[in-house]
């Protein structure tokens, strides 16, 4: 049975939309945990690990170690340290994957260190416009937003779009009503603009236009987790480039591109110049690779980072499956993240490859 097959379900119909919600959350996981393989046999159906693993990431770019100071190295490994355990204590109380997610995004969107929420880089009119996207793998239910100004934590946001509403995506003030009818904690654009953000302080993590060639630095934030279910969720937050005009879109939101979870394939977070990411559709290029072409989650990842090199752009993407497996390629200097992985184990890198240390 295809995802997407309508039968007796008003599933794709012209219908959908008024659907009871009761409805679609009993039927819909229904639907996609049946799933075929081009061979025939249901993914999604072996039995679920009861280990869990995250992995989280803080944005990549031209991070040199020369150029970066030891405190300030210190301060991102910091950040990263809190986010991971804010995470993973989710996951260690019996959390779900999008509860570890989410947690671990709320605490990036926190801290003026990435360009998420509080700290995200600014708009050619000096604003801070923000976008974040979420996706369950086990049912591919998701949500995202873009050009919010006002909304404290762009991933919960993005939860709640996924769980209460029968669409994928808001932007601009239609998120932000929406935001404001569910109960979210809203602040002045001011609350998101540091001082450091404001003078255009380079030693910061913004994120310039695609075209800039040098100096470029990432600053979106993600997390990939998988629960003692054996489910596994994804989620993005991003303020964007910098001097960003006429209401531009990168990545992060776009289910599909920086953001993806499927429990029979992986978990992808994707970050760097979005526009490629958008084209080579990565992070389901990720997915894909696994699910369709037996490639390893290690084989997949780094194929669709030489992809997007290969139309010329640059980046990273931190990826988890099932398994616990978990890869973590870039094709810039450097790219901030951490994991603990399956036995508890825990790594912070920023300039080496590899996902472990």
């Amino acid at each position: 049975m295809s995802e997407n097959s309508g039968g007796d379900f008003p599933l794709c119909s012209a219908t959908c939309g008024s659907a009871p919600r009761s409805f679609l959350n009993t039927y819909v996981p229904r639907l996609q945990s049946c799933t075929l393989s081009p061979s025939g046999s249901t993914l999604g159906q072996d039995t679920p690990s009861s280990e869990t693993a995250l992995v989280i990431h803080g944005g990549a770019g031209s991070i040199s170690p020369d150029e970066m100071s030891d405190d300030r190295e210190q301060a991102y490994r910091s950040s990263l340290r809190t986010a991971l355990q804010d995470g993973n204590e989710v996951l260690q109380n019996g959390g779900s994957a999008l509860d570890a997610v989410q947690a671990a995004i709320t605490t990036m969107e926190s801290d003026t260190l990435f360009n998420a929420a509080r700290g995200a880089v600014l708009t050619s009119e000096n604003t801070a416009e923000l976008d974040a996207a979420i996706m369950d793998g086990k049912t591919r239910n998701a949500g995202a937003l873009t050009g919010v100004r006002t909304v404290k934590h762009p991933i919960r946001l993005a939860r709640v779009i996924m769980e209460e509403s029968y669409h994928v995506m808001f932007a601009q003030d239609g998120a932000e009503a929406f935001a404001e009818q569910q109960g979210l904690d809203l602040v002045e654009n001011d609350y998101f603009i540091t001082a450091s953000r404001r003078s255009g302080d380079a030693s910061g993590s913004a994120d310039p236009p695609a075209s800039a060639a040098e100096g470029e630095k990432f600053g979106t934030v993600g997390a990939v987790a998988l629960d003692d279910g054996g489910n596994l969720a994804a989620g993005t937050s991003t303020g964007g480039i910098s001097d960003k005009e006429f209401g531009r879109v990168g990545d992060s939101p776009i289910i599909g591109a920086g953001t993806y979870a499927h429990n029979a394939s992986c978990a992808v977070s994707a970050t760097g110049q979005g526009e490629f990411f958008i084209r080579g559709a990565a992070a389901h290029s990720v997915a894909s690779r696994v699910r369709f072409g037996g490639a390893s989650l290690d084989e997949a990842a780094q194929a669709t980072i030489d992809e997007i090199e290969a139309l010329g752009g640059i980046g990273g993407v931190i990826t988890l499956d099932r398994d616990g497996n978990m890869a973590t390629p870039f094709s810039t200097q450097g790219m901030f993240r951490a994991h603990v992985d399956t036995e508890g184990d825990t790594s912070v890198r920023i300039f080496d490859q590899g996902s472990g240390e």
